[in-house]
């Protein structure tokens, strides 16, 4: 995999509401290849986010693509209304899914993008039978729900795992994977087989412009690719992961 084609999709779950028309402008600007718009009922995950409104809002201040990952119990029954909003893609989880097949061939009638996503503790066997009909697997780092977690190494192997699936069965499938994206972690799923990355307070800080966030970020793993390829773990535990050649 060229490290060219690495896509930042930056998720404003970790935006300021009070700025986010203008941040999801800046990183428009600043070359994103799309906004990742995660929703949650309460259910699927123990938290309650953002519904068609926010992306109504956001089709109005970009034309980047918005996609929706889809964190709720019942994602059949709101699709139409993110499609109305101005959606451009869906994420759902095969996770408490009794029909996965049903709600893809759904996301793609609507002429949308479908991709599946996959909780840390799912194994990535499950994809199997679904990698054919999807553009795009999103594997979580971190447990769903919330933001400002911290990366789970042990996740790695998977994303390397997901990867050598696609080359043998699907050729240009993204490999996106969300939570605990920084400029530590970003080095190491990218070596890993990633080529998408939701990175949300690693771009939407206080502290730094978006612009800026995200050229810290491009840099990290540009900078990684030209290292041996022996991954450094820096912090990270279970070092043995980083390591998969």
């Amino acid at each position: 995999m060229e490290i060219d084609v690495v896509k930042l999709a930056p998720s404003i779950l970790a935006a300021d509401f009070a700025r986010l028309g203008r941040q999801v402008a800046e990183a428009e600007q600043a070359g994103a290849d799309r906004i990742h718009v995660d929703v949650m009922d309460g259910h699927f995950v123990p938290n309650l986010s953002m519904g068609a409104p926010i992306v109504q809002s956001l089709r109005r201040v970009t034309r980047l693509p918005l996609e929706i990952h889809l964190m709720i119990s019942d994602p059949d029954f709101f699709l139409d209304e993110f499609v109305e909003a101005g959606a451009d893609s869906f994420l759902v989880h095969w996770e408490d899914n009794a029909n996965l097949h049903r709600t893809v061939q759904r996301i793609k009638s609507l002429g949308k993008r479908a991709g599946v996503a996959i909780n840390p503790a799912t194994p990535a066997v499950v994809l199997e039978e679904i990698l054919q009909d999807v553009e795009q697997v999103l594997i979580m780092t971190v447990n769903p729900g919330f933001g400002h977690q911290h990366f789970l190494p042990t996740t790695l192997h998977k994303i390397w795992r997901v990867r050598q699936m696609i080359e043998q069965t699907k050729v240009g499938c993204d490999v996106e994977v969300d939570g605990g994206i920084d400029s530590d972690t970003a080095p190491l799923a990218v070596a890993a087989g990633a080529n998408v990355l939701v990175a949300g307070t690693a771009i939407f800080r206080e502290s730094e412009e978006v612009a800026a966030a995200m050229d810290r970020l491009r840099a990290s793993y540009k900078q990684s690719w030209k290292e041996p390829q022996r991954v450094k773990c820096r912090h990270h535990r279970r070092s043995d992961l980083c390591n998969l050649e």
